[in-house]
């Protein structure tokens, strides 16, 4: 079970700014480099009712400079991704009767994850019963090598599977909003929202992750208790699928050969200067998640430049 959420913390922690950006950069590749030396992403998620889910994680691991994507989904949408992806390798997966991944999976799921360099899994699982049933028999024999994103369905399904979770420390990044922390670590929401900081830190320490708390402002915390705020976001980002965008941007600049602390600090920022140049553009609220992944390229460039 997760280790006792404390009362409060004393911990500061670091404002995640340009500046602190500099002094983790992300990986640079060379004029000639090959699709081999900017990796390759696997995205296991998506139901029968929502395959666009996968469609915005993947879409923004590949504007986050990956360059190989694997899809792998339920059976029943596997064909539709493949036309809205078609830069995608598109894996169909046996499936629930409700159109969840079925546990059968779990072996061919290892198999290509052992050569991914980043894997990201929960975009679209919405079936409760049917991800755990998945993610314990995956977890299980998912050997330690890609740096490994659970979001959404999860992240709420974990409770409880911190040892199954242990042997990727360091290379594991949650990112659950309130409401999936309180399923983390069996709180309730208004405990979570009371003091972040305390639970964030909790969370990274019970499953030996890099673990992102979303939100107004997001906090990163890391096990050894090092944490990171980032307060340059707004309202706009709080609209449907915008954290399927952010796993992706996480898992794709993983997959770069970016270390997991500095994946997830990254995409935490370039997530939300996203939302800022769509809002200057167009309106603090009302533009789409899908609208983000066009705007990291500059972004990123930007930065490298400076």
């Amino acid at each position: 079970m997760p280790s006792p959420v404390p009362s409060k913390s004393s911990r500061e922690p670091a404002a995640l700014t340009q500046a602190l950006l500099r002094r983790r950069p992300l990986p640079r590749h060379a004029t000639d480099d090959g699709k081999d030396q900017r990796g390759t992403i696997m995205i296991i998620g998506g139901e029968r009712s929502t395959p666009g889910a996968v469609v915005l994680a993947a879409t923004a691991a590949l504007r986050a400079g990956c360059a190989k994507l694997q899809i792998a989904t339920a059976s029943s949408v596997a064909p539709f991704l493949a036309v809205a992806v078609p830069e995608a390798l598109v894996v169909s997966l046996p499936e629930t009767r409700r159109g969840a991944i079925h546990r059968r999976a779990a072996s061919l799921l290892a198999d290509m994850a052992a050569s991914a360099d980043a894997v990201v899994v929960g975009p679209g699982m919405i079936d409760e019963d049917a991800t755990i049933s998945l993610l314990a028999a995956f977890f299980n024999r998912l050997g330690r090598g890609p740096v490994l994103v659970l979001d959404a369905g999860a992240v709420s399904t974990l409770n409880g599977s911190g040892a199954l979770l242990a042997r990727h420390e360091g290379r594991l990044v949650l990112t659950p909003h309130a409401g999936e922390m309180a399923a983390l670590l069996n709180e309730n929401k208004q405990s979570v929202l009371k003091n972040p900081l305390a639970i964030a830190l909790a969370a990274a320490s019970a499953y030996s992750a890099i673990t992102l708390l979303k939100g107004s402002e997001t906090l990163i915390a890391r096990p050894d208790g090092k944490a990171w705020r980032y307060t340059g976001g707004d309202v706009g980002l709080a609209t449907s699928g915008s954290g399927d965008v952010l796993a992706g941007i996480i898992g794709g600049l993983a997959a770069r050969g970016a270390d997991a602390t500095t994946a997830a600090l990254w995409g935490v920022y370039l997530h939300g200067e996203a939302g800022n140049v769509l809002a200057a553009r167009q309106g603090r609220v009302g533009f789409l998640a899908r609208e983000l992944s066009p705007e990291l390229p500059s972004l990123m460039e930007k930065a490298v430049s400076r």
